[in-house]
């Protein structure tokens, strides 16, 4: 499972008070604490105003490469913004994200002709409409953006497609429909990897931690191998190995072994 930490979001009430207060030792620790619990990749989104994004992600982005070696997700929703931002980057790791709308196929792709060949891309299956609401029409967009994508070197194992989950206080078929969108996907591109942000499916709803992990274990098991989730969850992470183990991609458990006896997983040792 590829974990995307998503404890930097300006969205987050104590990220965006750090952010407003120049807490550097706030961004820090979480970062640090982040990449400790297992992230593959640390989710950087400033998530202010327009006019100070791009210097308030510049910050966040110097303070993490700082701290830890996890290469950084870059995150925000302006094409033009992520295309400032890379170079600042040290190492190659995923931007997040490019979809139909807009401009941002027109921006983003180049950035990947002359780029590390280990840099990674999240694409959304929506569009100028909006997120479709059949398997086929998400489709018909993975594909053309993912054979667009090739074009400037981007092959389907360096592509992370989130289907856009609907919320299922909204849709009752929600997850239903998601494990269909993945199999639709993967029959295609086999080695494209499939995304979510794993809170989506539970927005509206009570105990939302409780809906999030289900929905996890689910989806890893028809096919989801990357999220943007919380790795500061013991009981998110602990619900991972046992998953990966249970699909017998954890040989003789010693993933999930190890992460107990790290004090990873399971009840915190006094």
């Amino acid at each position: 499972m590829i974990i995307i930490g998503e404890k930097l979001n300006g969205a987050i009430p104590s990220v965006k008070s750090a952010i407003e207060s120049k807490d550097e030792n706030f961004i820090r620790e979480k970062a640090i604490a982040q990449a400790e619990a297992g992230a593959n990749f640390i989710d950087v989104c400033a998530g202010t105003a327009p006019d100070v994004e791009l210097r308030t992600l510049n910050w966040m982005i110097d303070i993490v490469q700082e701290a830890v070696e996890t290469p950084l997700c870059i995150d925000s929703p302006d094409p033009e913004i992520l295309k400032a931002v890379f170079p600042r980057c040290n190492k190659p790791g995923l931007v997040n994200s490019m979809s139909g709308e807009g401009n941002k196929m027109e921006v983003l792709l180049p950035l990947f002709k002359e780029a590390d060949p280990k840099w990674e891309l999240v694409i959304m299956t929506c569009d100028n409409q909006g997120i479709p609401n059949t398997v086929e029409k998400k489709l018909e967009l993975t594909k053309m953006m993912v054979e667009e994508s090739k074009k400037y070197g981007l092959t389907p194992d360096r592509i992370h497609i989130d289907p856009c989950i609907m919320a299922l206080s909204t849709d009752n078929l929600s997850f239903l429909n998601f494990k269909r969108e993945i199999e639709a996907i993967r029959e295609v591109y086999p080695e494209i990897h499939i995304t979510s942000g794993l809170s989506n499916i539970s927005f509206g709803m009570p105990v939302r931690k409780l809906m999030n992990q289900n929905f996890m274990t689910l989806s890893m098991f028809v096919g989801m191998d990357s999220a943007v989730l919380d790795p500061l969850s013991r009981d998110l992470m602990g619900a991972i190995y046992a998953t990966e183990a249970l699909m017998g991609n954890d040989k003789l458990c010693r993933k999930y072994s190890n992460a107990y006896r790290k004090g990873k997983i399971g009840p915190i040792k006094k």
